[in-house]
């Protein structure tokens, strides 16, 4: 089950994540919890899957990065193959399979449109597949936030 004070972290960890070289002290004082039990949880919440990832998330535009959205028609014997090479470029954050035509999608964020023609370029290249190049005409960002108050308290979490 997920114990009430994993809600208070899990909750605390996306919207009041305490900018300071630790962390995860200030989020144990305020949970009651020591540094190592709140890491000790994190890592218990991310092996049972809850957590996929922990990190900031930075307006690339501002910083004055160039980025797009990116999709490959992908032969279905190859999708592990041409998902693990695109994962190699250090500028695409995540790619996803979509039941579509169009079967991997994956963003790119680099600092220069030279940077982003020659990324797709040589994607297309290595992998013998045409990349479609699909620039956002208009950004929208949406703040997306789970209230784990919200989880009934008697919900199951099952271990892979």
């Amino acid at each position: 089950m997920l114990e009430a004070v994993d809600r208070k972290l899990l909750n605390m960890i996306q919207t009041d994540f305490p900018i300071t070289t630790a962390p995860y002290r200030i989020i144990g004082e305020r949970l009651g919890l020591t540094e190592a039990e709140v890491l000790a949880r994190i890592a218990k919440l991310r092996q049972q899957g809850i957590i996929r990832r922990l990190g900031a998330t930075f307006d690339s535009q501002r910083l004055g990065y160039h980025s797009t959205l990116c999709a490959v028609k992908v032969p279905v014997d190859r999708v592990e193959e041409v998902a693990a090479l695109i994962n190699k470029y250090p500028g695409v954050t995540h790619n996803y399979l979509r039941e579509h035509e169009y079967n991997l999608w994956f963003t790119l964020i680099v600092p220069t449109p030279e940077d982003l023609h020659a990324t797709i370029m040589e994607i297309q290249a290595r992998t013998g597949l045409p990349v479609l190049n699909l620039p956002a005409d208009k950004m929208f960002k949406i703040r997306v936030n789970f209230d784990f108050a919200l989880v009934p308290e008697d919900r199951e979490v099952e271990d892979d």
